[in-house]
């Protein structure tokens, strides 16, 4: 298995391309601002084919790139239909502050071919398989990517703005829901196994091992899913990335 990955833009997004080995086809996921530079790199370097580019939610700093690459490799697109409307405003999903400062003269389009994920689909792209789960509170279209384990390497989640090494996306932004994501984090994170890696959209990488042992938000979550959903509180969680 070959996974690279690289911080993005101004916001430092992980892109990551996934593949079965050097030479082969692969999978791209969350091209975001300025990717195509490194991604063309990365693609050279290790003689790989994308397939699709696989969007974890339709924040402007995981999809910046999504329609160039699509378009300069002839690739479709997969997005959650929650957010799908992102890929050609995602203005719609900031604050109004936020919005103002960034889009001055900036269009965005939708890729040519766009599909849509389901919470549970396994997708068959590039020789691997990749499970979606629907996993909603930073936006209503978030989903993470998961790998199963093989004899190199254990089980993959890309986690997107879902869950980083500490921490957990914002929620106080248009879609965002703090309730949503605890109930997203107790039913699709902390299920998994330990040794889990996880490769979140910004950030170092982790384990599932050590996010439910130190992060605090996770200790809540499943605290909450314990004592029955009543029990979440309402908040606007932390502000990590966009």
């Amino acid at each position: 298995m070959l996974i690279a990955g690289f911080p993005a833009g101004s916001f430092q997004t992980n892109c990551y391309v996934v593949a079965p080995a050097a030479g082969e086809e692969c999978v791209i996921v969350d091209p975001g601002q300025n990717a195509v530079g490194d991604l063309d790199d990365v693609l050279r370097e290790h003689r790989l084919k994308p397939v699709a580019v696989l969007v974890t939610h339709g924040h402007i700093d995981h999809m910046w790139s999504v329609a160039p690459v699509c378009g300069a490799r002839d690739v479709p697109a997969w997005i959650h239909p929650e957010d799908r409307e992102l890929l050609s405003d995602p203005g719609r999903g900031l604050s109004t502050a936020t919005r103002q400062q960034m889009f001055g003269g900036l269009t965005f389009t939708e890729p040519d071919d766009v599909r849509e994920l389901t919470d549970g689909e396994v997708l068959r792209l590039a020789g691997m398989e990749l499970t979606v789960d629907h996993t909603p509170g930073h936006t209503r279209g978030s989903v993470t990517f998961r790998l199963p384990s093989t004899e190199e390497i254990p089980d993959v989640m890309f986690s997107g703005d879902l869950l980083f090494a500490g921490s957990i996306g914002r929620t106080d932004l248009p879609g965002g829901d703090y309730p949503t994501i605890l109930r997203s984090l107790a039913a699709k994170c902390l299920p998994l196994p330990e040794s889990t890696v996880v490769l979140p959209g910004h950030g170092p990488q982790t384990t599932i091992g050590h996010e439910r042992a130190t992060n605090p938000y996770m200790a809540e979550a499943e605290a909450a899913s314990n004592a029955g959903s009543e029990s979440l509180r309402h908040g606007r969680g932390p502000t990590r990335g966009l």
